[in-house]
């Protein structure tokens, strides 16, 4: 089991900055990947920016240039900061950590956190 905790989420004017941090406790040394996913109020949940355990990043095209997720290994801690923020970044944004299991990893078990809520005013 993993259990993950988020943080740092508010309420920013736009063009400014947020950083959430994503705690991760449990089975955390069996994560493969963390990353952030937002959901808007009348849309599905959408991926933001994942890492893996060897640091390489994917981003949403939506986030290329603005937000860059990063990792502490040694803190089980995952970061996103969150620059140049636009109205349409409003969103409940949940930590996610998956774990490859089975025969050749082919099960991929997801942990979520509880959500933080950001909201960028115009």
């Amino acid at each position: 089991q993993v259990r993950l905790v988020e943080s740092g989420g508010g309420l920013v004017q736009a063009g400014g900055s947020l950083r959430l941090s994503c705690a991760a406790s449990g089975s955390s040394r069996s994560i493969n990947a963390m990353g952030w996913y937002r959901q808007a109020p009348g849309k599905q949940r959408e991926l933001v920016a994942t890492i893996t355990s060897s640091g390489s990043t994917n981003y949403a095209d939506s986030a290329k240039g603005r937000f860059t997720i990063s990792r502490d290994n040694a803190k089980n801690t995952v970061y996103l900061q969150m620059n140049s923020l636009k109205p349409e970044d409003t969103a409940v944004y949940y930590c996610n950590a998956k774990i490859l299991t089975g025969v050749a990893a082919a099960i991929t078990i997801n942990y979520w956190g509880q959500g933080t809520q950001v909201t960028v005013s115009s």
